[in-house]
């Protein structure tokens, strides 16, 4: 119930007090908002509108006040008072803030974020011991040893068992380990594999030479590159059951092929089909380095002109040797490896097993009648490019190329084609038993 009550005079003084100008009653008798917030704050009770549930509150400006004993001359405003309020209605502010407080919810709060880790000073106050790694790995490397199985494919007489033997500085190619000078040329391409073990300082490392005689002497060469094909699979396909067996051997014989070198026939002119179908078909499942042989039946500038025309003809017929462009892990690896695949690709190299006496010194090389061309002399060939290249800078890369890139493609095509695991042979199954 409202109370109608008509407020006082005015009280007398020099002066009006600064402010809204008061409210009155309106003319249908009902008190203002002003007026009512006065009368509650004369008699004590509450305000004229009681906070009801949800509804909205309207905010009400505190009426001007006279300070005690100012006589009028000076106003303090009610939400500037103290917390104290009226001595006869007790505090204002701390009632108002209590029923405000029933309808405004109080802020969540955020989940606490825990703080990032503060990273650890590089600066070691002592010797730990973590760059002995190094040397337990080459510890154990040399426990064990390690694989390397290189693949020579090219027509006949273009000296790729010289080029090995070379390379390696060893009897190691086909030839050399019991060959018959009378053998006949095989009517079919066939694949001859040998393995040896070779030992330096310490490292023993298994080489394997897989030579490919008939390769490119028939009349008829179409699809002569797919025994080559099928046997680089078959090895992939070989590592693959042993790699899915239960109970698989500690140490898996590793017969992939690492690496391929295809040797060009020094013609001067371009590349043959059969060299441009081989490197089209070959180059997605191995390593494959070309290489031109015998280049000492060219003159400087006829090697010159022939390696462009062959970096070239590659390029057009969308064919990538190793190594690939893709494969470059980071700027140095970019570019160390886009000036071999730019100035050294492909390598005219010259093989030779014969030393002779040059200068006081023993090297390897060819005698000729116009001089002893040296095999490992830069200005003579390439030779010791291609050593470099292949034995000692980017050998363990052609393992990784091979193992995470060629294999793991023919792996995720095998298993999607047989539903996730190759099939069970009988030969498969005698193994698993025998394992069990």
């Amino acid at each position: 119930m409202e109370e109608d009550v008509t407020p006082g005079p005015r009280p007398a003084g020099p002066s009006r007090i600064p402010g809204p100008p008061p409210r009155r009653y309106s003319p249908c008798g009902t008190p203002t908002q002003r007026s009512c917030l006065w009368v509650t704050l004369q008699h004590g009770g509450t305000p004229w509108q009681r906070l009801r549930g949800p509804a909205p509150v309207t905010p009400v400006p505190p009426r001007p006040r006279h300070a005690p004993g100012s006589g009028g001359a000076e106003a303090v405003p009610a939400e500037k008072m103290p917390g104290t309020g009226d001595p006869r209605t007790g505090p204002v502010e701390s009632k108002t803030e209590a029923a405000m407080s029933e309808l405004v919810p109080e802020p969540r709060q955020k989940p606490a974020v825990p703080m990032k880790p503060m990273g650890i000073n590089a600066n070691l106050l002592g010797y730990i011991g973590i760059d002995t790694i190094i040397e337990q790995m080459r510890k154990k490397t040399m426990k064990t040893g390690f694989d390397f199985n290189i693949m020579v494919v090219g027509q006949s007489g273009l000296g790729k068992s010289t080029l090995v033997n070379t390379l390696f500085k060893s009897q190691v190619s086909r030839k050399s380990s019991g060959w018959n000078r009378e053998e006949k040329i095989p009517k079919t391409v066939e694949i001859k594999a040998i393995g040896h073990v070779i030992e330096e300082g310490g490292v023993k490392m298994k080489l394997t030479v897989i030579d490919t005689p008939g390769f490119g002497d028939q009349i008829n060469n179409e699809n002569c590159w797919e025994p080559i094909e099928k046997y680089i699979n078959e090895q992939y396909e070989k590592f693959l059951k042993e790699e899915v067996n239960i109970a698989r051997k500690k140490r898996i014989p590793d017969t992939r092929v690492h690496c391929c070198l295809y040797f060009i026939s020094p013609t001067g002119h371009s590349l043959r089909p059969l060299d441009l179908e081989f490197m089209k078909h070959l180059s997605k499942v191995v390593n494959i380095i070309p290489v031109i042989a015998k280049a000492d039946t060219m003159t400087l500038e006829e090697k010159i002109e022939f390696k462009q025309r062959v970096r070239k003809e590659l390029e057009v017929n969308g064919i990538e040797f190793y190594p690939q462009k893709e494969f470059d892990e980071d700027l140095e690896d970019k570019t160390e490896n886009d000036k071999i695949r730019q100035e050294s690709m492909p390598f005219a190299v010259v093989g030779s097993d014969k030393e002779y006496q040059v200068n006081g010194k023993r090297v390897l090389g060819r005698k000729t009648p116009w001089g002893i061309i040296e095999v490992e002399n830069l200005t003579h060939c390439e030779f010791a490019l291609l050593r470099d290249f292949v034995i000692r800078t980017h050998l363990q890369d052609l393992k990784e190329v091979t193992h995470n890139i060629h294999y793991e493609t023919y792996r995720a095509k095998r298993l999607n084609d047989n539903g996730g695991l190759p099939p069970m042979t009988t030969e498969t199954e005698e193994n698993h038993e025998s394992n069990l």
